[in-house]
């Protein structure tokens, strides 16, 4: 048996269990406290509670990292499928995310990607609101040609 590092056993067997990169950055946002820190029941009982604090804020870190250089496009079609594998629409869960903005930032103090991530996500909230709006509905009628 091979003993793998807090961050690695966070990566390859808690992270990769959950689909799309935008679930990554909520799933670790809820595991901040209010206080402060991290709260991760299972790491700091296998890798104890300093080892288990300091692979979340890395990991926290490395996905708020990864989200902010991904293309809108691409963070588009993430959000399909992050919103999917919890059962929720692709609009509530990034309006979830809004709710929950101060947890998704591994610091406070970084200004910047707080910044950036707002930014962020009021694009995809508004071009989910826009691409729900301007699907044609399967019920309309068909427009008559030449109109």
């Amino acid at each position: 048996m091979t003993l793998k590092s807090a961050l690695q056993d966070l990566r390859e067997t808690t992270l990769d269990a959950v689909s799309g990169l935008l679930a990554k950055l909520r799933y670790l946002g809820s595991l901040r406290r209010r206080e402060g820190g991290y709260l991760h029941w299972g790491m700091s009982l296998v890798h104890g509670e300093d080892a288990s604090e300091r692979a979340l804020v890395a990991a926290h870190t490395e996905v708020l990292s990864t989200v902010l250089r991904t293309p809108i496009p691409d963070l588009v079609e993430d959000l399909q499928n992050s919103g999917q594998n919890t059962e929720q629409t692709a609009g509530a869960f990034v309006e979830g995310m809004r709710e929950q903005f101060t947890e998704l930032l591994p610091s406070a103090e970084d200004a910047a990607s707080a910044q950036h991530l707002n930014s962020v996500l009021v694009a995809l909230s508004s071009l989910e609101k826009n691409q729900k709006s301007a699907t044609p509905s399967a019920s309309s009628p068909p427009l008559p040609p030449g109109r």
